[in-house]
């Protein structure tokens, strides 16, 4: 897998040290992540395994975590090479100008590859009380809690995207965050059952009463 990050510029100078993204067209952004690379720029792919079943056969496939969307750090310099790379639309921008990803964002991405957790696409989340995986590989990691079925999962997003994606976890490992915490990004957020109606068949791990009970995922 590769890996990237798009910085914008600042006052006319382009900071090399951060992350931006691509918007590609849809299918495309394994082409436009090997191009790039072959270009020189270092990229950044996150990808998740899913099993799809054909009348004769099942495959496993490697898919874009976040559809559509190629990470890439710095190299604005190079605007040129990187727009008119195969299946490429644009650069995420605002007001015209390229949007840097933030730094946190990216690690959360980061560690997430790096832990080996199982994670999918998920319907992007911007609302709810934050939580914070306390312990294990994706500790320091914040997200939305949210159960489907009998699996717990954290839900990171990239709100400048609209994108976000799902990753299972244990409930006890996770522990409430004070909204006003400096460290917490309002792009990753968390739901707790405090200020929802309560879950039926409750899973029989949520013992600790230094937790409140997640809500239930209305996906199911």
């Amino acid at each position: 897998m590769a890996s990237g990050t798009i910085e914008s510029a600042a006052n006319g100078a382009v900071d090399q040290s951060s992350w931006y993204a691509i918007y590609t067209r849809h299918h495309h952004e394994k082409t436009v992540a090997q191009i790039l690379t072959m270009k020189g720029f270092e990229t950044l792919l996150p990808l998740y395994t899913t099993n799809r079943r054909w009348k004769d056969r099942t495959k496993v496939l490697a898919l874009p975590l976040f559809p559509c969307y190629v990470f890439i750090k710095g190299g604005l310099d190079r605007r040129l090479d990187i727009v008119t790379t195969q299946g490429t639309h644009a650069l995420v921008s605002s007001a015209g100008r390229p949007t840097a990803i933030p730094p946190s964002d990216i690690e959360a991405i980061r560690r997430v590859l790096e832990s080996g957790v199982r994670a999918e696409p998920y319907p992007f989340l911007r609302r709810g009380e934050r939580v914070r995986v306390k312990c294990g590989p994706l500790q320091g990691v914040h997200g939305i809690l949210v159960r489907k079925k009998n699996l717990w999962r954290l839900v990171l997003s990239v709100e400048m995207l609209g994108k976000s994606a799902a990753v299972e976890v244990d409930v006890s490992v996770v522990e409430k965050v004070n909204p006003s915490s400096r460290f917490v990004r309002p792009s990753v957020g968390a739901s707790l059952m405090r200020s929802l109606p309560d879950v039926k068949d409750s899973t029989s791990s949520l013992t600790n009463s230094s937790y409140v009970r997640p809500r239930e995922d209305q996906n199911e």
